[in-house]
């Protein structure tokens, strides 16, 4: 008795916790979108940025508490791992230069569909008809977002499914690196990892005279401010997020991953007047009820091989 109360105790904040962080997360990709459109800095050099400074205000405690570099135990893996998240941070930031922040995170949330897709294709886990359904549905409601997006965007409409594929094989590294590193660690190294992919790219796309790589420093004050900012909720607000999948299941926290797209339409009207159209509130609950079925289906999968 005592120790289930002790759980529930947990639970909650752990709710709680998850909540605060989602609706904080999408300040992020403001910030990248008010870089690129107020200070005209390009989405490469933002995507650089934000790893370099999650690097920088991490250091202080990974080398206080870690110790050293020598003290990671799969460090490649990890460095690889932050290749693959500034490759889709990448994606979504120069997604969000161009197109509202709802649309790019309405888009973005076929990532569950393709997790349960890619966990059944190379983990041999089985997805019931039921879940095949909703995922069929789910890129439905992504077209109806897309459509009208692709026809003012173009192909940019198409960059938030590249970067939800992208991360779906982060999270698939994340499960490969297991427990071997603490989370600590594995943000300091994904922050190192990215600074360094973001550098040789940038360099490439520089020389290759694409504007969206142009290299530049920060043009004001306001914008040096932003650009830790961004460093800092990239590298503190997902250790917060470990913290609570620590505190409560993954199958009560994933439904407030859509908390997302609540913060992202708030804060693009209030930052750019951008607003979803009735059709695109449409194909966004689509998409968040074909995501929470998923989610749904999976706890009851789970339930039962517990029983």
């Amino acid at each position: 008795m005592h120790s289930a109360s002790a759980s529930t105790d947990r639970t909650v904040p752990g709710m709680a916790l998850m909540a605060f962080c989602m609706i904080v997360l999408p300040m992020m990709d403001a910030i990248a979108k008010y870089m690129a459109t107020f200070e005209t800095m390009s989405p490469g050099q933002v995507t650089f940025y934000r790893f370099f400074f999650q690097l920088v205000v991490l250091a202080p405690l990974f080398f206080w508490s870690v110790g050293s570099f020598r003290n990671v135990k799969r460090p490649w893996m990890n460095l690889l791992r932050g290749a693959l998240h500034a490759a889709a941070s990448l994606l979504f930031f120069t997604a969000v230069k161009y197109m509202p922040l709802a649309d790019v995170f309405a888009i973005y949330f076929v990532e569950p569909f393709l997790l349960t897709i890619m966990s059944a294709i190379f983990l041999g886990e089985r997805v019931g008809w039921r879940r095949w359904l909703a995922i069929l549905v789910g890129f439905a409601g992504a077209m109806i977002v897309i459509q009208p997006s692709y026809a003012i965007f173009g192909p940019t409409s198409l960059l938030p499914i590249a970067c939800a594929a992208l991360f779906t094989l982060y999270l698939f590294l994340n499960r490969a690196l297991g427990d071997a590193d603490s989370p600590l660690t594995m943000q300091m190294m994904s922050g190192l990892g990215g600074t360094l992919f973001m550098g040789v790219i940038l360099v490439i796309g520089h020389l290759a005279g694409q504007t969206d790589f142009a290299m530049s420093l920060p043009s004001s004050t306001l914008g040096l401010t932003l650009l830790v900012i961004l460093g800092s909720l990239s590298g503190y607000v997902h250790l917060l997020v470990v913290r609570a999948f620590r505190m409560a299941s993954l199958s009560l926290l994933a439904p407030f991953q859509y908390f997302e797209i609540i913060s992202a339409t708030v804060l693009g009207y209030l930052l750019f007047s951008d607003f979803p159209t009735p059709s695109k509130w449409l194909g966004i609950a689509i998409i968040v009820a074909s995501g929470l079925f998923i989610i749904w289906r999976e706890q009851v999968a789970r339930a039962r091989l517990e029983a």
